[in-house]
């Protein structure tokens, strides 16, 4: 008997998790769930499988949630949708007694009085705060399981184990060479979650300190990135690592540090000076409006840019310290998608792709055994050997180590 998946969101992530997993044979129901059951029916007929059912879904409603979960025996719910709805999704979860995986967790909302230095709630401290009730009911919320956050801390956690004997920083980098032909601007993942990555107070993490923030796009640095990408310049950025990778591994700083580049910094400048990137409903002509829903739908979908796009993306760790050898190491753990391989193999945009591959890979080690845990976790709260090596022999796709030499 496999498991019996909720997936829900039929977007770009949820589109492509349905393709990966329709590969494999560790599930014996995947329910596409959306509040549109058009998009739902559009992924079940592009699958073409009788594993798959599309059916419609608020999420914003836990007891939908729930009832839905119930209904159909769910044994794991996998959130792919934007961050608004994290909690209403992880709670339907544990009411229906199943265990849950997300790719992005509960928001943050900056301190009230001193932003730019001090945390106020922080990424997952909702989630993070109901941990004892789900290790109480048996049930595992394993949060943060996209590409990042997920396979980045699947290569901290690796690092830790096998690489170093000491850890000095744990420093995500992500950057790419991407273009979307005919579109002056055209982010390649959602704009509604990107600018709340991008907007907010960045958060580092640092032994002496704990957490603490700094002010949007600070500390730009360029980073030489692998197999054909090159230089990039990197900025801070708020994102899950930084929350997560402290909680399990021992090492004295954590950063996440993002490729935009100078127009899409300027653009995201310009949507925060005019106040667009409010989510506040503002009136309109008499009607409520989210300043950044517009924002969000005046820009192509992002997983209808998959033929117009070229080049690859790469999400990796970056980690320094002491090796097992005694000796000074500092290495890059990574995975690159190339978006011409991701819409021949697939049909879909690398970006997606590459952050849907991963929940699917840690359903099917949950679903046989080689993970298992409970209460609210991370990644690194795993072994990484399983991971790695299923992500290689069961989904093609192996990873990069680049050392620099000292």
């Amino acid at each position: 008997m496999g498991i019996r998946v909720l997936a829900i969101g039929a977007g770009g992530v949820g589109t492509s998790a349905a393709l990966i997993a329709a590969r494999r044979d560790f599930f014996d129901l995947w329910i596409v769930a959306d509040y549109d059951p058009a998009r739902c029916a559009r992924v079940v007929d592009r699958v073409d499988d009788s594993r798959f059912l599309g059916i419609g879904l608020d999420a914003s409603r836990a007891d939908d949630v729930a009832a839905l979960s119930r209904e159909h025996g769910i044994t794991h719910v996998l959130n792919m949708v934007d961050p608004r709805f994290v909690m209403p999704i992880f709670d339907g979860a544990l009411a229906a007694d199943a265990d849950y995986l997300d790719t992005a967790m509960s928001l943050s909302r900056p301190h009230p009085t001193h932003p730019f230095s001090q945390v106020g709630v922080k990424l997952g401290d909702e989630q993070f705060a109901q941990s004892e009730a789900w290790a109480g009911r048996g049930r595992l919320a394993l949060c943060g399981m996209g590409v990042e956050p997920g396979l980045a801390d699947v290569f901290a956690r690796y690092a830790a184990d096998h690489l170093f004997s000491e850890i000095d920083e744990i420093g995500i980098r992500d950057g790419a060479n991407l273009a979307v032909d005919g579109f002056d601007f055209a982010p390649s993942f959602s704009i509604w979650t990107t600018i709340e990555e991008c907007l907010n107070p960045p958060i580092i993490w640092e032994r002496e300190r704990g957490w603490f923030t700094t002010q949007p796009f600070s500390e730009p640095e360029v980073f030489d990135f692998p197999e054909g990408i090159g230089p990039v310049e990197v900025i801070n950025v708020e994102h899950e690592e930084v929350l997560l990778v402290p909680r399990w591994i021992d090492c004295r700083r954590v950063t996440f540090k993002y490729g935009l580049g100078e127009d899409f910094i300027d653009v995201l400048k310009t949507v925060h000076r005019l106040g667009l990137d409010r989510t506040d409903p503002v009136s309109v002509g008499g009607m409520m409006v989210s300043p950044r829903d517009v924002v969000a739908a005046v820009l192509p979908d992002p997983a209808s840019l998959g033929d117009r796009m070229r080049g690859r993306t790469c999400a990796g760790t970056w980690v320094t310290g002491t090796g097992t050898d005694g000796r000074p190491r500092e290495v890059y753990l990574y995975h690159i998608a190339d978006n011409e391989w991701t819409m021949r193999e697939y049909g879909v945009q690398a970006v997606v792709w590459q952050t849907a591959l991963n929940p699917v890979i840690a359903l099917e080690l949950l679903a046989d055994g080689r993970w298992s845990g409970s209460g609210v976790l991370g990644p690194e709260a795993f072994d990484a050997v399983p991971f790695l090596d299923l992500m290689r022999d069961g989904y093609g796709q192996d990873y990069g180590i680049r050392q620099t030499p000292l």
